[in-house]
This record gives C-alpha cells, structure tokens and sequence, in this order.
C-alpha cells in the first residue's frame, strides 16, 4: 500500500508492488510476478511503466520484476517393458492433476517412442527463450518431448550421453509455476532413468503395468532400479485389467486381473488403481484428445488415480 507522502501513487497492482521510489524523474518499481505467465507478467510490467510515466514528475519509469521460486515436484513414471500403456497413462493423469487444480507438465522422456505429442495432439516444436526451451501448452498442461526436437517419422538414433544431454534440456526448461512435473521415462532401467535419477532427484516414481506375468517381472525390476536409487515408489498402477465387450456387456479380463495388486503388496507399494482395456481411451488418445480432459466413466478413473496420486505424495 502506497503511503501518503509517496509521489508513486494510483499506480495499479498494488498488491504486486514490493518497492517504489522516484529520484530525478526516475521511477523505479519492484513488481512480485508470482504465479503469473509469461504473458501476464509481461501485461503486469506494461501496465506499471505506462502508469508510472502518466504520473507528474515522471520522466523515465525502471521496472523490475521478481518472482518466487516454484516449489516443484518432479514424478518418474516408469515401466518394466514397453507396450504397457504407460505414456497413454501419463498423459491422461496428467490431465487429471491439473483438473484437480494442480499446475502440471510433462516431460516425454521416452527415447525410443516419444508419444506424448501424438497424444495431447500437438507436434509443434517449442521455442527458446534465454537459452531455454520453452514448453507448449496442450489440455491445460505443459510438456516438452525429445519427440518434438527430431522431424515426424524420424528415428531418434541417439546413443546414451546425446539422449541423457537432451533429457537435461528438457528438464531445465522454462517451466514457470508448474508444481507437478510427470516424467515419461523409456520402458527398462538404463542410462535415461539412471540419469534423471542423479541430475534431478525426483520425489517418487510410479509404475505402469498389465495384470500378466510378463509384465510383472519387468514392472519388480523397475520398483528395484528406484529402491537401490533412494527414490521412493509411490505407487503401481494395473493398466488393461478388465475389458467390457461394446455388444453384449460382458467383461473379461485378457490380460488377467489383479496381478498388480498382489504385486504392490508383495513388494511393500502403494497399489494405486486399475484401468480398463479400453476402445475409448486408445481411439481418443491416439486421436490427440485425451478422455481424461472430457467427463465420462474413463475421466472418472483417471481423477480417481490422481487423487490417490496426490495422497501418496502429501505422505
């Protein structure tokens, strides 16, 4: 709040202004951009300096903008193979989060299939700004995939420190106030995982698999790779568990049922839920639209793993 004898009055976003003072026609403000896009901070700042200059005595207007840094926490999702559904997974959930309010990104980090832009059906490349990349937005999130930095149809023939480099890029991105960063980690436990792991130290993985055996024993090697590193397992998520035929109703189970479950609990994890096979959600997610950004009974699971989500990382 201004004081009287301040000569910077009527200046608008008060609540925004951390210091002011006028000098030789000079005026000088600090502005707090918390929370606020590139574009907002950027109005923010306009508006300050034409208001400033309007005022009697004002003859040159220096702003300066400051912003807190964003506590975020950063989630590896992971898998013990491929073809598990784990991106179509982590892109939904991520969608998910930020219908429950949270700011979400996702870095695609999968360097053998990067999917994310196919998904949330946005192939654009990113811009840089400063030397970062800056993310693109998509089904209210944001997300960078090593997907976007190769031409469509290319393979990404990268050996490990090319790969683990480009991850780095990715990480340290501009990424504002997102708090929940998803991390779309390639299938196994090999150089990008154990690279994420000692740059960027996330605060849990999660792990996607099918109720068949096979999958099972990848999925353990997985949980392995992040107990031996310290980072904690929040939880396995049972994907393809139950399919209801379209014609008559009727629900089986293909890939088995339940072997996530008895899994988590044999290995002392939070099991987080289970998801069906589902023609709606592979139609939508290949179709860039996602059904966890729609209502219906699949954005309906995927809000109920978010909200196991949160839980497993507020403990």
């Amino acid at each position: 709040m201004a004081h009287p004898a301040d000569p910077l009055t009527g200046l608008p976003h008060d609540e925004r202004i951390r210091s002011r003072k006028l000098a030789n026609g000079i005026a000088t403000i600090i502005a707090d951009a918390s929370g606020l896009s590139k574009a907002e901070g950027q109005t923010l700042e306009r508006e300050l300096r034409e208001a400033a200059l309007a005022l009697p005595g004002v003859t040159e207007a220096r702003i300066a903008m400051t912003a807190a840094q964003v506590a975020r926490t950063m989630i590896a999702i992971g898998s013990g193979k491929g073809g598990v559904g784990k991106s179509t997974v982590t892109a939904n959930l991520a969608i998910a989060l930020a219908r429950a309010g949270k700011k979400v990104g996702i870095i695609d980090a999968d360097v053998y299939g990067p999917s994310q832009p196919t998904l949330l059906g946005a192939h654009q490349k990113p811009e840089a700004e400063n030397e970062k990349l800056l993310p693109v937005e998509a089904h209210g999130i944001r997300f960078l995939s090593l997907g976007q930095l190769v031409a469509p149809g290319h393979a990404l023939a990268w050996r490990g420190p090319m790969a683990t480099g480009a991850l780095a890029n990715l990480v340290e991105a501009e990424w504002g106030d997102v708090e929940l960063l998803l991390v779309d980690l390639p299938p196994g436990t090999g150089d990008v995982q154990l690279s994420l792991i000692q740059r960027s130290r996330p605060v849990g993985a999660v792990i996607v698999s099918t109720p068949q055996d096979l999958s099972l024993i990848d999925a353990r090697r997985a949980v392995d790779l992040f107990n031996k590193t310290s980072v904690p397992v929040l939880g396995i998520i049972e994907n393809m568990a139950t399919y209801a035929c379209p014609h008559c109703g009727e629900t089986s189970h293909p890939f088995g049922i339940g072997g996530a479950e008895e899994a988590a609990k044999a290995l002392g994890v939070p099991f987080l839920g289970r998801l069906p096979l589902s023609l709606t959600i592979r139609e939508q997610s290949d179709a860039g639209t996602p059904p966890a950004a729609s209502d219906g009974l699949e954005a309906e699971a995927f809000a109920a793993l978010a909200a196991k989500l949160l839980e497993a990382v507020a403990h």
